[in-house]
Protein backbone atom coordinates (compact mmCIF):
# COMPACT_ATOMS: atom_id res chain seq x y z
CA UNK A 1 0.00 0.00 0.00
CA UNK A 2 2.85 2.50 0.49
CA UNK A 3 4.37 1.76 -2.93
CA UNK A 4 0.85 3.22 -4.21
CA UNK A 5 1.48 6.41 -2.27
CA UNK A 6 4.92 6.59 -2.50
CA UNK A 7 3.98 6.57 -6.69
CA UNK A 8 1.52 8.99 -5.95
CA UNK A 9 3.36 11.43 -4.13
CA UNK A 10 5.79 11.99 -7.16
CA UNK A 11 2.63 13.96 -8.65
CA UNK A 12 3.50 16.55 -6.34
CA UNK A 13 4.92 18.82 -8.14
CA UNK A 14 2.33 18.80 -10.60
CA UNK A 15 0.31 20.69 -8.03
CA UNK A 16 2.78 22.91 -7.09
CA UNK A 17 3.64 24.02 -10.52
CA UNK A 18 -0.17 24.70 -11.30
CA UNK A 19 -0.64 26.46 -7.80
CA UNK A 20 2.16 29.39 -8.90
CA UNK A 21 0.28 29.53 -12.21
CA UNK A 22 -2.83 30.34 -10.99
CA UNK A 23 -1.54 32.43 -8.35
CA UNK A 24 0.80 34.14 -10.87
CA UNK A 25 -2.37 34.88 -13.31
CA UNK A 26 -4.36 36.23 -10.16
CA UNK A 27 -1.44 38.91 -9.29
CA UNK A 28 -1.46 39.77 -12.86
CA UNK A 29 -5.62 40.19 -12.81
CA UNK A 30 -4.66 42.08 -9.77
CA UNK A 31 -2.15 44.31 -11.10
CA UNK A 32 -3.76 44.72 -14.25
CA UNK A 33 -6.93 45.71 -12.12
CA UNK A 34 -5.19 48.22 -10.18
CA UNK A 35 -3.77 49.90 -13.39
CA UNK A 36 -7.01 50.04 -15.12
CA UNK A 37 -9.11 51.58 -12.42
CA UNK A 38 -6.47 54.36 -11.58
CA UNK A 39 -6.42 55.28 -15.08
CA UNK A 40 -10.20 55.02 -15.44
CA UNK A 41 -10.61 57.36 -12.23
CA UNK A 42 -7.37 59.82 -13.98
CA UNK A 43 -10.05 59.96 -16.86
CA UNK A 44 -12.17 61.71 -14.86
CA UNK A 45 -10.42 63.75 -13.26
CA UNK A 46 -7.75 65.24 -14.94
CA UNK A 47 -8.89 66.83 -18.25
CA UNK A 48 -5.91 65.39 -21.04
CA UNK A 49 -6.59 61.90 -20.02
CA UNK A 50 -9.28 60.14 -21.68
CA UNK A 51 -12.06 57.92 -19.60
CA UNK A 52 -12.23 54.81 -21.21
CA UNK A 53 -15.56 53.62 -21.55
CA UNK A 54 -14.43 49.99 -21.26
CA UNK A 55 -12.75 50.44 -18.25
CA UNK A 56 -15.77 49.34 -15.99
CA UNK A 57 -16.71 46.16 -17.80
CA UNK A 58 -12.95 45.02 -18.13
CA UNK A 59 -12.43 45.44 -14.49
CA UNK A 60 -15.51 43.64 -13.16
CA UNK A 61 -14.47 40.91 -15.80
CA UNK A 62 -10.74 40.55 -14.17
CA UNK A 63 -12.26 40.46 -10.71
CA UNK A 64 -14.38 37.51 -11.57
CA UNK A 65 -11.30 35.77 -12.56
CA UNK A 66 -9.64 36.61 -9.37
CA UNK A 67 -12.37 35.96 -7.03
CA UNK A 68 -12.77 32.16 -8.49
CA UNK A 69 -9.51 31.15 -9.03
CA UNK A 70 -8.74 32.60 -5.65
CA UNK A 71 -11.30 30.41 -4.23
CA UNK A 72 -9.48 27.39 -5.56
CA UNK A 73 -6.64 28.52 -4.25
CA UNK A 74 -8.02 27.84 -1.08
CA UNK A 75 -8.84 24.90 -1.30
CA UNK A 76 -4.87 24.02 -1.56
CA UNK A 77 -4.02 26.07 1.40
CA UNK A 78 -7.13 24.86 3.18
CA UNK A 79 -7.95 28.12 4.20
CA UNK A 80 -11.81 27.84 3.50
CA UNK A 81 -14.07 28.93 6.14
CA UNK A 82 -15.31 25.55 7.51
CA UNK A 83 -16.62 24.17 11.34
CA UNK A 84 -13.76 23.08 12.70
CA UNK A 85 -15.40 23.70 16.85
CA UNK A 86 -16.28 20.61 17.36
CA UNK A 87 -13.15 18.54 15.75
CA UNK A 88 -11.26 18.51 19.43
CA UNK A 89 -14.39 16.44 20.72
CA UNK A 90 -14.64 13.99 17.73
CA UNK A 91 -12.66 10.84 17.34
CA UNK A 92 -9.99 11.37 14.82
CA UNK A 93 -11.35 9.07 12.05
CA UNK A 94 -14.98 10.89 12.22
CA UNK A 95 -12.82 14.31 11.78
CA UNK A 96 -11.34 12.63 8.63
CA UNK A 97 -14.71 11.14 7.70
CA UNK A 98 -16.14 14.44 7.56
CA UNK A 99 -13.38 16.12 5.74
CA UNK A 100 -13.98 13.18 3.00
CA UNK A 101 -17.32 14.75 2.67
CA UNK A 102 -17.31 18.09 2.67
CA UNK A 103 -14.03 17.77 0.05
CA UNK A 104 -16.60 15.12 -1.86
CA UNK A 105 -19.48 18.36 -1.24
CA UNK A 106 -16.63 20.74 -3.09
CA UNK A 107 -15.96 18.61 -5.95
CA UNK A 108 -19.29 17.72 -7.09
CA UNK A 109 -19.87 21.54 -6.78
CA UNK A 110 -16.08 22.32 -8.96
CA UNK A 111 -17.88 19.62 -11.41
CA UNK A 112 -21.12 21.63 -11.36
CA UNK A 113 -19.02 24.92 -12.04
CA UNK A 114 -17.23 22.90 -14.66
CA UNK A 115 -20.28 21.49 -16.89
CA UNK A 116 -22.93 24.60 -16.01
CA UNK A 117 -20.32 26.95 -16.57
CA UNK A 118 -18.88 25.91 -19.97
CA UNK A 119 -22.37 25.29 -21.10
CA UNK A 120 -23.54 29.15 -20.45
CA UNK A 121 -19.84 30.23 -21.53
CA UNK A 122 -19.92 28.64 -25.02
CA UNK A 123 -24.28 29.33 -25.45
CA UNK A 124 -25.28 32.00 -23.74
CA UNK A 125 -21.32 33.48 -23.37
CA UNK A 126 -20.83 32.99 -27.42
CA UNK A 127 -23.53 34.98 -28.67
CA UNK A 128 -23.01 38.22 -27.03
CA UNK A 129 -20.82 41.34 -26.70
CA UNK A 130 -19.67 43.36 -24.24
CA UNK A 131 -21.80 47.30 -24.54
CA UNK A 132 -18.35 49.10 -24.32
CA UNK A 133 -15.94 46.86 -26.37
CA UNK A 134 -19.19 44.94 -29.71
CA UNK A 135 -16.04 43.23 -30.99
CA UNK A 136 -15.36 41.38 -28.00
CA UNK A 137 -17.71 38.61 -26.91
CA UNK A 138 -19.07 37.60 -23.62
CA UNK A 139 -17.26 34.22 -23.82
CA UNK A 140 -14.93 36.22 -21.36
CA UNK A 141 -17.09 37.17 -18.71
CA UNK A 142 -18.51 33.27 -18.71
CA UNK A 143 -15.15 31.42 -18.67
CA UNK A 144 -13.93 32.12 -15.41
CA UNK A 145 -16.71 30.11 -13.85
CA UNK A 146 -14.88 26.73 -15.52
CA UNK A 147 -12.03 27.68 -15.58
CA UNK A 148 -12.04 27.77 -11.76
CA UNK A 149 -14.15 24.27 -11.94
CA UNK A 150 -10.99 22.86 -13.77
CA UNK A 151 -8.25 24.45 -10.83
CA UNK A 152 -10.96 22.99 -8.31
CA UNK A 153 -11.31 19.93 -9.30
CA UNK A 154 -7.14 19.68 -9.17
CA UNK A 155 -6.92 20.77 -6.20
CA UNK A 156 -9.54 18.26 -4.40
CA UNK A 157 -7.84 15.61 -5.83
CA UNK A 158 -4.54 16.33 -4.30
CA UNK A 159 -6.98 17.62 -0.56
CA UNK A 160 -8.88 14.14 -1.08
CA UNK A 161 -5.48 12.16 -1.73
CA UNK A 162 -4.06 13.67 1.21
CA UNK A 163 -7.26 12.68 3.46
CA UNK A 164 -7.04 9.08 2.13
CA UNK A 165 -3.77 8.93 2.60
CA UNK A 166 -3.80 10.06 6.35
CA UNK A 167 -6.41 7.56 7.36
CA UNK A 168 -4.31 4.59 5.12
CA UNK A 169 -0.72 5.59 6.19
CA UNK A 170 0.61 6.22 9.81
CA UNK A 171 2.76 8.77 11.08
CA UNK A 172 5.20 6.55 11.85
CA UNK A 173 5.33 4.80 8.45
CA UNK A 174 5.38 8.09 6.42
Amino acid sequence: MQNVFRTLDKVRPFYDVVYKVVLVVCKLLLIADILITSFAVLGRYVPFIPDPSWSEEVVLTLMSYMAVLSAALAIRRGAHIRMTAFDPYLPKMAVKALDILADAAVMALAFIMLVVGWQYTSTLGSVGFYVSMPWLSRFWMYFPVPLAGIAMIIFELEALYGHIKSICVKEADA
